[in-house]
């Protein structure tokens, strides 16, 4: 449910704000009591069943998608995972992964290079899942399988709530996959899926404090020329996301590294000028996500020694980052898969309000549409 009386001056942030209700129908589509709905995976089923292997295929935010859905294949169900740019899959040799099962990942479902990547992967004999926000689109009526997202009409140019969504059903396909392969019992599936269900509303409950913060730290870091946003692990994807959402909503140049990359070249890039957006939060009960989490606050005790603006997304009740930090977004206390989900909000909204501040048409960025149909 959106706010009471809330008025929105833009589609992106009615978007933003219509992403809690979205993960919820989500949700509600795939799954039931805390359990996946075996007649909806029925088809995602037939299609990985015998596979050895993922190829992910997409475009853009889609893309980025698929690069957290990497990990969460990889480690939750022991799935080897290729992510390729859909506009270059087509030329690439057919000797890639072995007996892949093909994942095509698009918001309109009618992207051209991913519709040829996928039109390929069919020619070549695979097996393919579509994940798209249209159940009658192209892409997935050529599919094998069509696992939609139920974001609902998304009028923005910039991805937001289609997004979060695709992050949806990737984890429950992973979880889903998990499952059918051995690697997790019922009782540790249905405690994953317990824990993505208190997503909506945790994510609901923060929306108004995360508009009230960035809306007033942005005009801080209005004259910036350049971002580098840094994550790491699953995080990783959700920098370069961050970084997308910034590119194409304000105009103003950004990447996304992975935090250990920095000193690694784009370190020479720092100054008051080019602020790093640093996605900090760690999983207590994660090993690998604590070892990353120390490393991050050694990096960022350099940074501060270099004079580095840093605007970092933490977890509640963090005080070592903050310490480092000249702007710091708190997110709720989750498990180490679940955090991109909010991370990447504040993102969005730092665009949005990155945005509006030079005075751009936030849903209507200059040279892009919201489905790219001829390459």
């Amino acid at each position: 449910m959106l706010p009471p009386n809330k008025t929105f001056p833009h589609a992106m942030l009615r978007e933003i704000f219509e992403q809690p209700n979205a993960i919820a129908e989500t949700l509600a589509a795939y799954t039931e009591a805390n359990c996946l709905r075996e007649d909806t995976f029925r088809t995602a089923l037939q299609a990985l069943v015998g596979k050895e292997s993922l190829l992910i295929s997409a475009s853009g935010s889609s893309r980025h998608a698929g690069l957290v859905g990497e990990i969460l294949f990889e480690d939750l169900a022991g799935i080897p995972v290729d992510v390729e740019y859909a506009s270059e899959y087509i030329y690439r040799s057919t000797h890639t992964l072995k007996n892949p099962c093909f994942l095509a990942i698009s918001q309109s479902g009618e992207t051209a290079d991913t519709s040829e990547a996928l039109r390929e992967a069919i020619a070549r004999g695979t097996s393919t899942i579509a994940i798209t926000n249209k159940p009658e689109s192209t892409m997935a009526k050529l599919a094998s399988c069509s696992l939609p997202t139920m974001a609902g009409i998304e009028r923005a140019v910039p991805a937001t709530k289609s997004f979060t969504t695709q992050l949806t059903v990737l984890s429950l396909l992973s979880l889903f996959a998990a499952r059918i392969r051995g690697r997790m019992t019922r009782a540790v599936v249905e405690s994953h899926l317990q824990e993505i269900g208190a997503v909506p509303a945790a994510m609901q409950s923060i929306l108004p404090e995360w508009e009230s913060k960035i809306g007033e730290l942005s005009p801080k870091i209005q004259s910036a020329e350049s971002f580098l946003f840094l994550g790491r692990g699953v995080h990783y994807p959700i920098a370069r996301e961050g970084a997308l959402k910034l590119k194409e909503s304000s105009y103003i140049q950004a990447e996304g590294y992975p935090t250990g990359e920095l000193k690694h070249g784009p370190n020479a890039l720092i100054d008051a000028n080019t602020p790093l957006v640093v996605l900090a939060t760690s999983d207590p009960q994660a090993p690998d996500s604590l070892l990353r989490y120390e490393k991050t606050v050694n990096l960022l005790r350099d940074m501060r020694k270099q004079g580095a603006v840093v605007l970092s997304i933490v977890n509640q009740g963090d005080t070592r980052i903050a310490e480092l930090s000249n702007h710091t977004i708190t997110i709720p206390r989750c498990a180490e898969y679940i955090a991109p989900l909010y991370e990447v909000v504040p993102l969005q909204l730092l665009a949005y309000f990155m945005a509006i501040g030079r005075n751009i048409d936030v849903d209507n960025p200059r040279n892009l549409v919201k489905a790219v149909v001829q390459e």
